[in-house]
């Protein structure tokens, strides 16, 4: 799927290795990574295998309130 010339980490590598943005869709809220991974917007992601990872979510309790 990638066409760099150095090859892109794989879907499961460590976090310290970032695969590339080949298709950007800020109006639709998703990117598609050159691994074959969908990166939605509220962080969740869609892995090539089919495998699904949840939103990282704060607890309300910690968000910003203006005054």
């Amino acid at each position: 799927m990638c066409t760099h010339r150095s090859s892109c980490p794989g879907a499961d590598s460590p976090a310290t290795v970032v695969a590339h943005v080949v298709a950007a869709h800020p109006e639709q809220g998703w990117n598609l990574l050159c691994d074959g991974t969908i990166v939605f917007d509220d962080t969740g992601e869609l892995r090539p295998d089919g495998r699904v990872v949840a939103p990282r979510r704060m607890p309300a309790g910690r968000l910003a309130m203006a005054a």
